[in-house]
């Protein structure tokens, strides 16, 4: 690796003294692309590029999201077609081992060119300018180095075009949502699973042999995935009983189609993985150095559109997972529809009218399920061009990233509605009848959250219960009992 690295930079500086023209690296970038720029001028040339890309604005983004880029940008780096010196990465490696972490906002990024604003924030920290957090304080750049012992960089020719092109920003909110996105799945089908029985749901959907006949990888698993969670329940029904105790053989499509809609997700998120794999172990900056045959070329890999559709993609399966859910909570809570439970979940020996029960509970799902909505509409679709029209369709790759990541935050909590009102019932049916796998959910949620005999603040449950499936607990918990896939 450190010999491909070295042996890049030298066939770069070899070019350069040749004469020949590099784009960004000893010529203007984007539309002022036909500007030479002479070799005495090309070190001012990294650094303005760094300050006048620095052109971010919003909130900060969360620290494991900078520190995610940064570990992206330098493995990109370490595969030796940058052109950058071995400084470059051991000045980032460096600012990820000692805790500097550049404040990078939010916004400002097309997708085109890579994330370019995001990136010139992290690089304007590496040569000693804007800000970063270090040791819970916000310092200026040069201060946070300083304190850490880290010499400032001094940029040299292609250094910043290397730092700034690329899509590593779009890449780590992506990464870091598909690795949510698969704990979210297996929470989603554990919450079903507990509906399923409440609502002494019908098992003849469930079996394998009616997966075989439509053999998607993601309805098999989740279909197996909820037999063994309801395995030995004394609450789900055959269809000739569900046809004997409510007229009719099988369930509606919120219980019934499970494996479907569920599956579905589980195989958008098996895409969006690949992608997102590819793409970290990929080279997206611009030109790109061969050491092979000593060319250097100047190409597209930086546009984020790959990663751009991944995330729309996976941001309406998680749309459809929220809606999915919101759809069984308000189920569980209709007299007319849950199969003889009690309105809103509310205890039948509390006085009717005096407790709302999980009445509101199921309001805030809406307005998650309907945010999700808006959230949905595919960003990968939106190009607005830039640079004067030269950069004249764009990815916006980090916005679909950012708003995969809104969507996943909101179906988590609409996930944990669910699994307090599926609990609820389960408790007015018998919890003790409930099946293998959701037995251990239910005590789990239980060892969080009593049931409700009457009313209470619910946000502080819904907080609880939400705070324990984001981090994996009821996944993990409900894993060491049955093999959930």
């Amino acid at each position: 690796m450190k010999e491909r690295i070295l042996n890049s930079r030298k066939v770069l500086e070899e070019i350069l003294d040749s004469g020949l023209a590099i784009y960004g690296v000893n010529t203007g970038f984007g539309a002022l692309a036909k500007v030479r720029i002479s070799k005495g001028e090309q070190e001012k040339l990294q650094l303005n590029m760094i300050r006048s890309h620095s052109a971010g604005v919003g909130k900060p983004l969360p620290r494991e999201i900078v520190r995610a880029t940064m570990l992206l940008r330098e493995n990109t780096f370490a595969r030796g077609n940058s052109g950058v010196r071995l400084e470059v990465l051991e000045t980032l490696v460096e600012m990820l081992n000692k805790g500097v972490h550049p404040i990078v906002p939010e916004k400002g990024s097309v997708g085109a060119s890579g994330d370019l604003a995001p990136l010139a924030h992290i690089a304007l920290v590496m040569v000693g300018e804007g800000k970063a957090e270090y040791e819970g304080e916000i310092l200026s750049g040069k201060d946070a180095l300083k304190k850490a012992g880290i010499k400032p960089l001094r940029l040299r020719a292609k250094e910043a075009m290397a730092l700034i092109n690329g899509t590593q920003l779009m890449t780590a909110i992506a990464a870091l949502s598909v690795h949510d996105a698969e704990k979210l799945i297996k929470t989603a089908e554990i919450a079903a699973a507990l509906s399923l029985e409440a609502l002494n749901g019908v098992f003849d959907a469930f079996e394998e042999r009616v997966h075989r006949l439509r053999p998607h990888t993601g309805q098999i698993l989740t279909a197996r995935n909820i037999r063994r969670l309801i395995k030995g329940s004394k609450l789900i029904l055959s269809g000739q009983e569900a046809s004997s105790k409510f007229g009719y053989p099988h369930d509606p499509y919120t219980l019934r189609c499970i494996p479907q809609v569920l599956g579905a997700a589980r195989d958008t998120i098996a895409h969006a993985r690949q992608i997102i794999e590819t793409e970290i172990n990929s080279v997206t900056d611009n030109p790109l150095v061969f050491s092979e045959d000593r060319t250097c070329v100047s190409a597209g890999n930086f546009h984020g559109q790959p990663v751009a559709v991944a995330m729309d993609m996976l941001g309406i399966a998680m749309t459809i997972i929220g809606g999915f859910s919101e759809r069984r909570i308000a189920r569980l809570l209709d007299e007319k529809l849950n199969r003889g439970l009690p309105p809103f979940l509310v205890p039948k020996e509390v006085k009717e009218g005096l407790n709302s029960g999980f009445m509101l509970a199921q309001y805030t799902a809406a307005a998650l399920a309907s945010e999700n909505k808006v959230l949905a509409h595919p960003a990968s679709i939106d190009s607005i061009p830039t640079s004067a029209n030269f950069e004249d369709y764009v990815s916006m790759g980090a916005t679909a990233a950012r708003k995969a990541m809104d969507i996943i935050e909101n179906t988590w909590r609409i996930l944990a509605i669910e699994l307090l009102c599926a609990c609820q019932a389960a408790d007015l049916q018998g919890a003790e009848k409930l099946g293998l796998g959701t037995r251990v959910a239910y005590s789990m949620i239980r060892s969080e959250v009593p049931m409700l005999r009457e009313d209470r603040v619910l946000s502080d449950d819904i907080e609880k219960i939400y705070g324990i499936i984001r981090i994996g607990r009821l996944v993990k918990e409900v894993g060491k009992h049955i093999n959930l896939i």
